[in-house]
Parts: structure tokens; C-alpha cells; sequence
């Protein structure tokens, strides 16, 4: 299986057994459109609702190959090659940084 990674960061997986697996950016980065619309506002402050819109820039399928996206681009897609880095409680983060991950997220 080959992972290529379509963010603009570098990701670090660091595994149970002690190794790190290291995916730089691809140059290829997908992104969501947004749909925004005016809505109430609290107060005085404007509120607009923002709903998820098309994927852009997403390469086409290829067997045998998963696309690590953001977790917006996963969110928006309903693509079963497509997994994002799990930046929850399990990453290792230094001064409040992600310097790692130590899993990826699939959509179900």
C-alpha cells in the first residue's frame, strides 16, 4: 500500500513498536469550498452559517494508494482512499505544537 500525503505539512507517525514513518507534502493540496450565508447575529456581533462545500484539487483514485488529507477534506469527501492525521488526544504535541501523530483517522 502506498500514502501520499496531500497537506502542506510534513506528518510524522510514530509507531508502537518505536519507529517513525515520516510523509512529506506531495505539493498536491486539496481544498473545501465554503458556503456561507448570512445569519441571526448575538447581540451585536454578525453570525453567518458555514456549510461545507465541493473538494478541489483532489487527485483521481488510484488502487493500491491512500491520500492523507485534512480532516475538512475528509469530512467533505466520501472517498475510501482518503485518511487524515488523528491530531486528537493520542498526538504528540511539544509547547502545544503537533510534532507527531500516532494514527490516522478514516471516515466510517
Amino acid at each position: 500500500m502506498k500514502i501520499e500525503n496531500c497537506t502542506p505539512h510534513k506528518i510524522s507517525v510514530d509507531l508502537a513498536n518505536g519507529t517513525t514513518d515520516i510523509f512529506p507534502p506531495t505539493g498536491i493540496i486539496p481544498r473545501v469550498e465554503s458556503i456561507e450565508t448570512p445569519g441571526d447575529s448575538i447581540g451585536v456581533i454578525p453570525v453567518i452559517i458555514r456549510e461545507l462545500g465541493k473538494v478541489t484539487g483532489l487527485p483521481l483514485q488510484k488502487e493500491g494508494t491512500i491520500l492523507i488529507v485534512s480532516s475538512m477534506v475528509l469530512s467533505a469527501s466520501d472517498r475510501t482512499d482518503l485518511v487524515a492525521p488523528d491530531t486528537g488526544v493520542t498526538a504528540i504535541r511539544k509547547d502545544g505544537k503537533i510534532e507527531a501523530v500516532t494514527r490516522l483517522v478514516r471516515r466510517a
